[in-house]
């Protein structure tokens, strides 16, 4: 009872922070000092370069970037992951993540001395009693009732070299600084998240620390409960309720490679921290923030830019880059990007509870269509929620697979009974054309092309789609369609992490409903018991071979109930003028995670 009654309390906290919201943006900062246009700038502001144009390298040295996206704040921590995926390719040069997600794995920075293991010693699992109350939690009053737990514990070794760029070493200080920071303050969903799981941080040496979870509770991020630190020296006289605007936080003091020499209105310029071994980096680095790709993508070509990072645009302008790449005016790169798009059935609607009509829409899109048009052929069709790249991703010749087939799409439709009378083109049901709503968000243009081949193809098969756009606030709102579960078809994005978790998305605890105040991610309302096992073994076990068949097994069952139909996964880009070299995006990295090592070529 306890084990059970805890694990729902526990990760109820956690489900309340953790739907991700991929539209939107953030208030620009706002910096006392006037910009000064540069170059970059000016070139940005303008037209863009002729294409003809020659790179010219900075008589300084330094590295010139163009981001679409300009961060409200450089910290470490953040609101979220659409947040992070803003903040992130400059604040992982002033605060290098102690454990880098890279390519779905952890791998260390400097910043940690080793990825904490069973095997090394540093992931602990110790077995003890405890008391339980009459309402079956633990309680330190000595009751009749005793049963065993078991805990969890990370210790993490900080790099005693590190410096922050003032010259003040790093100390587990600064790490528990932060945890003690994030119990007073909201840092994020994901500093949130974290608390959530945690019994205590505590300090183990000057620099060692520990985190012990919760009894009896585990989860797949017990790996990262470590706290990036925040110089104590620096911020334990501020007031914890002025941190998030305070000028620390649009001018970090950190321990990375770079530090904030200026920042502007809509650029920033970072300088080579002297305490960071990377001798042969960029001396500096001028960072500008404009919302157009094309503009980024027109400075790298006439340089005044030498590297860029954006998500995939539309498909013209995306042509347009691969023609320059092919012509060899710029370098060009990608990666699949965490961020994955799908098609949920809400399975409260009768006629969608019949899995013949959700394979038949499945079968009737074309999704590798949607990948060679709509990205150039750059992604590919996904088969399963876990995405290429994650551990337990698994075997396509051990799932249910939905090819394009419109012949079997209208065989399926034909065996239900949704017939066309009429030779209108239009299949009936109950004497009026299928009809079946879809919403979306309005403010995409890659996700209101997907919307209009969804509503094409199905229109090849005989049903109607209506398409009903909202903005993403209202999408994701806690009273909106995906919460309170309003809508037929549904739209939208995940972001996928290192770790694929999933017990939010896919357990009959995380279906939104009125006795759990409308928290959980599992908008399709897919409640099955073998798959909820299995999620649920998946998402606690360290044991990596009953994890690995857990999360085989709950792929099995989603592919084969079908409540969501998973697309592609969008497409991260990096741009360079062709004499750079070394820029490797990544899924789940910054596309900046290895700019020390980039270098310009004659």
């Amino acid at each position: 009872m306890y084990s059970s009654l805890r694990h729902i309390f526990l990760v109820a906290l956690i489900l309340l922070l953790s739907a991700c919201q991929l539209e939107g943006g953030v208030v620009r900062p706002t910096v006392s000092s006037a910009a000064t246009a540069t170059g970059v700038e000016m070139a940005l502001t303008g037209a863009a370069p002729e294409a003809s144009s020659l790179p010219v390298t900075p008589a300084d040295g330094s590295l010139r970037l163009g981001l679409t996206a300009e961060p409200s704040d450089l910290l470490p921590y953040h609101n979220d992951s659409a947040d992070e995926r803003i903040t992130a390719p400059i604040s992982q040069l002033l605060f290098p993540a102690p454990l880098l997600a890279l390519n779905y794995t952890y791998t260390t920075t400097g910043i940690l001395e080793r990825v904490p293991s069973v095997e090394n010693g540093d992931v602990q699992v110790k077995t003890f009693d405890v008391f339980l109350d009459s309402a079956g939690f633990i309680t330190t009053t000595e009751t009749s009732v005793i049963t065993q737990v078991q805990q969890l514990s990370v210790t993490y070794h900080w790099n005693p070299k590190l410096t922050w760029s003032d010259g003040t070493l790093v100390t587990a200080d600064d790490s528990i600084f932060a945890y003690q920071l994030a119990r007073q303050i909201d840092l994020g969903q994901e500093a949130n998240s974290r608390l959530a799981l945690l019994e205590r941080y505590e300090k183990v040496d000057a620099h060692t620390t520990r985190a012990v979870l919760r009894p009896d509770f585990t989860d797949p991020a017990y790996i990262t409960t470590y706290w990036t630190p925040l110089p104590k020296h620096l911020l334990e006289a501020v007031d914890p309720a002025t941190f998030a605007t305070s000028q620390y936080a649009l001018l970090p003091v950190g321990y990375g490679p770079y530090m904030i020499e200026r920042r502007d209105q809509g650029s920033m310029r970072l300088v080579r921290n002297s305490y960071w071994e990377a001798p042969n980096a960029p001396a500096a680095l001028s960072i500008i923030f404009r919302d157009s790709v094309d503009l980024l993508r027109g400075a790298v070509v006439g340089g005044s830019l030498d590297v860029a990072g954006f998500e995939l645009p539309e498909a013209t302008l995306a042509q347009s880059i691969q023609n320059d790449a092919n012509g060899g005016m710029l370098n060009l790169a990608t990666a699949p990007s965490p961020i994955w798009e799908h098609l949920d059935f809400n399975l409260d609607i009768p006629m969608l509870q019949d899995i013949r009509l959700r394979r038949a829409i499945a079968q009737a899109i074309n999704r590798q269509a949607m990948v060679d048009t709509l990205l150039l052929g750059y992604s590919s069709v996904l088969e399963s929620w876990v995405v290429p790249g994650q551990s337990v991703a698994a075997p396509l010749d051990q799932i249910t697979r939905y090819p394009y087939n419109p012949d079997e799409s209208r065989r399926l439709l034909d065996e239900i009974g949704y017939t066309d009378s009429d030779g209108d083109g239009l299949r009936e049901f109950n004497g009026e054309p299928l009809t079946i709503s879809l919403v979306t968000t309005v403010a995409s243009p890659l996700r209101q092309a997907i919307a209009a081949q969804i509503y094409a193809d199905l229109a090849a098969v005989g049903i109607r789609l209506e398409i009903d756009t909202i903005s993403a606030a209202d999408l994701y709102r806690q009273d909106g369609p995906l919460y309170r579960r309003n809508f037929e078809l549904a739209l939208f994005a995940w972001i996928a992490g290192p770790d694929p978790r999933g017990w939010e998305r896919w357990s009959c605890a995380g279906v939104p409903n009125e006795a759990n105040q409308w928290t959980g991610n599992n908008f399709s309302g897919w409640c099955f018991f073998e798959a909820d096992k299995a999620i649920r073994t998946a998402t606690t076990t360290i044991d990596p071979t009953a994890r690995q068949a857990a999360y085989l097994r709950q792929q099995q069952l989603f592919t084969q109930e079908l409540p969501v139909l998973p697309l592609f996964q969008r497409v991260d880009v990096v741009v360079s003028a062709p004499t750079i070299r070394g820029p490797q995006p990544d899924s789940t990295a910054p596309w900046t995670w290895n700019l020390t090592s980039w270098v310009r070529e004659p």
